[in-house]
């Protein structure tokens, strides 16, 4: 259930945005009428017409149906072409069908796909994973919502603790544990109406805080129930919140102080290097969760643990035979195919080279972002981290969940991604992040401007009409965070 909060510096009105927004539906309308023609179709078989929720949530009237994928451009079946900096929400963080990534599945399908037996290429990939993340030992999954829950399974095991602490209005995946966010009166609740599983009060499960807050972080912790900490390096889910400085340093240490594993979450992070956020800003976690890119886009998770860890795991149920109770399997994880294209994606996709242009493009788009808004006069912030960026409807940068929530404007954002996907551009569906592929040329980025530019300069143009927008003032900036 999605709360339909406003900015204070939307700028224009409800009814401008209204007229903006049908005119933008017609001509999306004209534009996609197959993709329109198949999705009534799709209701008869698939719930809302999608086979996964999330299709469906792109703020427009219907969602597009892809044909083709191929780099960072993807086609519908109305023969439209969209430069892509969705990129599946960072499955495909280095292009879509990486040739050497497709090269090494198209050979593997052929040798078998699953067998429930290892292969030799997963000594390669946990030999690349611990020269990039600095852990020693590693365990595959199919999503990394899986890896998180099987990191839980095991953080409470090791522990005897029952309660997971997360960030407030975090995202690691359907996890009961880190779902609960602080309500106005400070209390734990449920995001939704509709989300009342597992049936156990939240409060039994869960622990949350404000990113950026050591002072609750230490109040909460200092409980000592606490199995761990689940976290990402930069929260990306709720509009882009970036640490403070020497945030990270008082997190592990207040992890040692109370006895709680910390648990890195790099599915997003992963953007911001060879090793993600924890190899550039030289982390020192228990755990690391990391999933979507790493394959390529082809389903597959990983986490990785300090060898303290391993020998814990050891000690109790980690040994042959006994590791079935603790429900850590999936018949398909650590196939065959998965593992092929883990390892050519993070031996010859995800580059230090292919990083690089990746930084160099977030830098791009941002300054031209940035340069975008000052013409205009326009109070937003630009937030920069690794590959990635985000356009805040806000005048500085977040500090925390809750500041990028109050500041989140449904209606304003669904607008200009129409705005955006009607000339050929795709950005990420739920928030306003765009990431950049090493396959992005200087002339996508510049494109992705221009149309950031066009939408924004009509609505500072109605915003000079209305004579209650707030005074845009000093709008905060920070330099890039990777």
């Amino acid at each position: 259930m999605i709360t339909q909060t406003r900015s204070p510096y939307r700028l224009i009105t409800d009814k401008q945005l209204a007229g903006l927004r049908a005119r933008e539906d017609a001509l999306f309308q004209k534009r996609t009428r197959k993709s329109k023609e198949t999705f009534d179709k799709a209701q008869e078989m698939l719930l809302n017409g999608v086979p996964m929720p999330w299709m469906g949530d792109w703020g427009t009237s219907h969602p597009i149906f892809v044909s083709k994928a191929s780099g960072n451009r993807v086609t519908d079946i109305d023969g439209n072409e969209y430069v892509d900096f969705c990129l599946g929400d960072t499955g495909a963080m280095f292009g879509h069908s990486p040739q050497a990534t497709a090269e090494a599945v198209a050979k593997q399908v052929r040798q078998g796909i699953t067998t429930m037996m290892p292969t030799e290429d997963a000594l390669g990939i946990g030999e690349e994973l611990g020269r990039r993340f600095g852990l020693p030992l590693w365990q595959v999954a199919m999503t990394a919502t899986e890896a998180n829950r099987y990191v839980i399974r095991i953080c409470r095991t090791l522990t005897g603790r029952p309660k997971v602490l997360s960030m407030n209005e975090c995202y690691h995946g359907s996890l009961d544990e880190t779902l609960p966010h602080i309500g106005a009166d400070g209390k734990l609740e449920l995001r939704s109406d509709y989300d009342i599983n597992p049936g156990l009060p939240k409060d039994l499960l869960s622990r949350v805080v404000e990113f950026n807050d050591v002072e609750a972080l230490e109040r909460e912790l200092a409980h000592e129930d606490c199995a761990c900490v689940l976290t990402e390096p930069v929260m990306t889910n709720c509009g882009m919140v970036l640490p403070a400085p020497g945030y990270h340093e008082k997190l592990r240490e207040l992890c040692t102080k109370y006895g709680t594993y910390l648990v890195l979450d790099e599915t997003h992070t992963f953007s911001n290097g060879y090793g993600g956020y924890t190899k550039a800003y030289d982390l020192k976690p228990d755990f690391i969760t990391l999933g979507k890119s790493i394959a390529g886009g082809i389903p597959v998770a990983v986490y990785g643990f300090t060898r303290e860890v391993a020998e814990r795991i050891n000690a109790s149920f980690g040994r042959k035979s006994v590791s079935d109770p603790m429900g850590i399997s999936g018949t398909l994880s650590g196939n065959a195919f998965a593992i092929a294209a883990m390892r050519e994606t993070l031996t010859k996709v995800a580059t230090e080279e292919a990083f690089e242009k990746m930084f160099a493009g977030q830098k791009r788009l941002s300054d031209g972002l940035d340069a975008v808004l000052e013409r205009h006069n326009i109070p937003w912030s630009v937030t920069r981290s690794g590959a990635r960026c985000e356009l805040q409807f806000m005048p500085t940068l977040p500090k925390n969940g809750s500041e990028a929530k109050n500041h989140f404007d449904w209606e304003l954002m669904y607008y200009t991604h129409l705005f955006l996907t009607n000339r050929g551009l795709l950005i990420t569906p739920f928030h306003n992040m765009m990431l950049i592929p090493p396959v992005a040329t200087e002339a996508d980025i510049d494109l992705l401007i221009k149309g950031w530019d066009d939408c924004l300069a009509e609505i500072a143009e109605l915003g000079r009409e209305n004579s209650s927008s707030p005074a845009r003032g000093e709008r905060g900036r920070r330099a890039s965070s990777g």
